[in-house]
C-alpha cells in the first residue's frame, strides 16, 4: 500500500518541528486479519488485506505482518515483514509491487531484505518493459533504533502518540533504498464512521497523508486518506488469522 500512497499523495507537506522520539509498542498489536476498501473520489476502487500473526520459530517469538492490496489497473502489492515482538525491531522484509501504469517503464519492484544487528542486507530486483531484470545487492549499516518506513502504515496504531505531539524516528525506506525520517504530527481525538462501524480515533499526519487509529484495544488503523481526501482506505471487516508458511 505504500507504493499506492506514494502515487496518490505528494511527498512534502509542511511538518511541525518534531519534539519527541517516536516509539512503537508491539505488545498491543492484535492478532487479526483486517480488510479495507479503497476509494478514489469517493468511489470504491480496490481493496487491501492486512494480517498480524504471532508465532514461535525455534527459540524466537515473531510477529509476521502480511498484506495484499490491489488498485486496478495500476498497482498490485504484496508485503511480508517479520518483527521482534519485544523490541519492535525489524527482522526481515519482502515487498513486491506490480505496476501497470502506461507512464512508467517499471513493471515490478521487489526487495528481499534481512536485518542482522545493525546491518540490512539482501537484494533489490526491478523489472522494466525493456531488457532483463536488474538485480542490485543491498548492504547497509543502519543507525541504532532504525525502523522500516512501512511502520508508518502497519504500526501506526501502536505508537506513543498523544494529542498535539510531533513524533520522529529514523527509518529505512525499502522503496527508495535510503535512510529517511518518519514523522507523525498528532491531531485531536475524533469519532469517525467506516464500513466496519464507528470508532473513536486519533488522527496522525505524515507528509500529505493522514491515518486514523484506535487508542483502545484492539489497536488498529481504521482509515487513511490523502489530505485532499481524493484517495482513502477504510476498514471494512476483521476476521481470524489465516496461518502463513514459516
Amino acid at each position: 500500500m505504500r507504493w499506492l500512497c506514494f502515487l496518490l499523495a505528494s511527498a512534502a507537506a509542511a511538518q511541525a518541528p518534531p519534539v519527541k522520539p517516536l516509539h512503537f509498542d508491539f505488545s498491543v498489536i492484535p492478532v487479526t486479519r483486517d480488510s479495507f476498501v479503497f476509494f478514489l473520489d469517493r468511489k470504491p476502487r480496490g481493496y487491501a488485506v492486512w494480517q498480524y500473526e504471532r508465532r514461535a520459530v525455534e527459540t524466537r517469538q515473531e510477529i509476521v505482518y502480511t498484506s495484499h492490496s490491489e488498485f486496478p489497473p495500476l498497482v498490485e502489492e504484496d508485503l511480508r515483514v517479520v518483527l521482534d515482538p519485544l523490541s519492535g525491531a525489524p527482522i526481515s522484509a519482502f515487498p513486491r509491487y506490480d505496476l501497470s501504469s502506461p507512464a512508467s517503464d517499471t513493471t515490478m519492484k521487489e526487495y528481499d531484505l534481512d536485518v542482522r544487528g545493525d546491518t540490512i542486507q539482501g537484494r533489490r530486483r526491478v523489472l522494466t518493459k525493456k531488457g532483463p531484470p536488474a538485480i542490485t545487492p543491498v548492504h547497509h549499516t543502519l543507525p541504532a533504533g532504525v525502523v522500516f518506513a512501512e511502520y508508518e502504515l502497519y504500526a501506526a496504531a501502536v505508537t506513543n502518540a498523544a494529542p498535539g505531539d510531533s513524533l520522529v524516528i529514523p527509518a529505512y525506506d525499502e522503496f527508495g533504498d535510503s535512510l529517511a525520517t518518519l514523522i507523525f504530527v498528532v491531531g485531536e481525538p475524533v469519532s469517525i464512521q467506516v464500513p466496519a462501524g464507528r470508532f473513536d480515533v486519533l488522527p496522525l499526519r505524515s507528509g500529505n497523508f493522514r491515518l486514523y487509529v484506535t487508542r483502545q484495544d484492539p489497536r488498529r488503523v481504521v482509515k487513511g486518506e490523502t489530505l485532499d481526501a481524493r484517495f482513502s482506505f477504510e476498514l471494512a471487516r476483521s476476521a481470524p488469522v489465516v496461518p502463513t508458511e514459516p
